[in-house]
């Protein structure tokens, strides 16, 4: 059994690893660094694997001792082939902080290339802790100064997530952790973003977690007054104000966008397109998930509707995958994260001009997941239903006041291209539920019948 196999047997269990569900098939080793010798050794690999006809790249950074310590056992990857152990290295403190000096130090080693931002400071003897929350990629905290995200499938072009947060940081905007460094190699003779150093905001929540929070207080009040639920603006933890200041903050971010990257404007003829686009989307959302069929008319209705508008529609460089899983609140403010947009979408329309309502519309959604994923499996779901109806009214209110306040198109002024967004946005969520959670199905589905 070589390496390779190991490789291929250990990748699909890993979270991070987008084809847990299709077998490997040719995978090889395209690049190998060592960036420590001895024992421990670290080793960077660039792997390519082919999955239902399609090449992935991903990226693997291995420890290797001759006997595997019992704190690495449940990373490990397998023999090495020449009576040593292979485990994942970004678990190894001692290994991690090897990427921390060559980023320091600006090394380069072989191919790979570390770089630092001019102003930045990096302690070199910091420990490292794995976040285990995150999913496509793997994030390493360093004390509470930086925190690291090592990129696991790889891809070639100039990487949104380092772009966009650059410039951000440039403009001056408290919306942003700034990038401390990063690492890079070249592959095809294209560049290839490896991992991102960015300074670590310890005293933050995300916005997730706090929205639940909230959602969880109100469910659990359970208080009566005159035979009538409490509504959430009576509740403690109410989420509105924070919705509001986030909008405000979702505005600014596309101010500084706007004025880095540019605008232009999608005219009548280019919003029908669009509309088509979606419609393209849907049927193909409807043939895999048939659940889906019984609302296609309606849907349809508001893409058409979205296509008469007869006015342009402003477009500039957007987050792309906006939702309370990618902000954070912090003592000052809301700061965004993770600007690479959705990684299943090609590169070039990642880096596209694209409505700002369409980050409008993903956070949108999210207020709703939020609070109906919930009431999955609850005994009293029906009972709490117009309690969670009226929160999430009420935060995509307040979060559209805000976004308007701060300059950002008005969502009510705006309600057909929103609604059409909000509803694309639903439709891919149908996708994602049916092949991932299953029973979350129902909540974009509850939402598509609600419309």
């Amino acid at each position: 059994m070589t390496f390779e196999d190991t490789l291929a047997s250990w990748l699909p269990a890993q979270r991070w690893f987008s084809g847990r569900e299709t077998n490997i098939r040719d995978l090889t080793i395209t690049a190998e660094t060592t960036l420590l010798a001895g024992d421990p050794e670290l080793r960077h690999l660039i792997v390519s694997l082919t999955q239902d006809g399609r090449t992935s790249r991903y990226q693997v950074l291995v420890g290797v001792r001759a006997q595997l310590p019992k704190s690495f056992r449940q990373v490990a990857i397998g023999p090495t082939g020449d009576g040593r152990f292979a485990y994942d290295a970004l678990h190894d403190h001692d290994l991690s902080r090897v990427l921390l000096a060559n980023l320091a130090a600006e090394r380069a080693v072989g191919q790979l290339r570390f770089r630092k931002d001019p102003a930045a400071v990096i302690d070199t003897g910091l420990n490292s802790i794995v976040l285990t929350a995150e999913q496509s990629n793997t994030s390493l905290i360093f004390g509470d100064a930086a925190i690291l995200k090592v990129l696991r499938k790889l891809f070639t072009g100039c990487n949104p997530d380092l772009e966009v947060a650059s410039a951000l940081a440039r403009r001056g905007s408290p919306h942003v952790a700034e990038p401390l460094g990063w690492i890079e190699t070249t592959l095809d003779g294209e560049p290839l973003l490896l991992g991102l150093l960015s300074v670590f905001l310890p005293t933050a929540s995300d916005g997730w977690s706090l929205a639940a929070t909230s959602v969880r207080d109100l469910y659990a009040a359970d208080l009566l007054q005159g035979g009538q639920r409490i509504s959430p603006q009576q509740a403690g933890g109410d989420f509105a104000g924070e919705a509001y200041r986030l909008g405000v903050a979702t505005a600014e971010v596309h101010a500084d966008l706007a004025a880095e990257f540019g605008t232009g404007e999608l005219a009548p003829q280019a919003l029908g397109e669009l509309a088509g686009q979606m419609t393209s989307r849907l049927e193909q959302a409807c043939a895999e998930v048939q659940e889906l069929r019984k609302h296609e008319e309606k849907v349809r209705a508001y893409y058409a509707a979205m296509a008469q508008v007869g006015r342009p529609l402003p477009v500039q460089r957007v987050h792309g995958d906006y939702h309370l899983g990618q902000v954070l609140r912090t003592p000052t403010g809301w700061v965004v994260l993770d600007f690479e947009g959705e990684p299943a979408v090609p590169l070039e329309q990642r880096r596209a001009a694209a409505p700002a309502l369409r980050d409008v519309a993903g956070m949108l959604r999210s207020f709703d997941y939020v609070a109906r994923h919930q009431l999955l499996g609850r005994p009293d779901a029906e009972e709490l239903g117009p309690t969670a109806d009226q929160w999430v009214q009420r935060s995509q209110e307040a979060f559209g006041a805000g976004y308007a306040s701060a300059g950002g198109m008005d969502p009510q002024a705006n309600e057909a291209v929103l609604r059409a967004l909000m509803l694309d946005k639903a439709v891919y969520e149908v996708v994602y539920e049916a092949r991932h959670r299953p029973t979350w199905l129902r909540i974009p589905l509850d939402s598509i019948a609600d419309a």
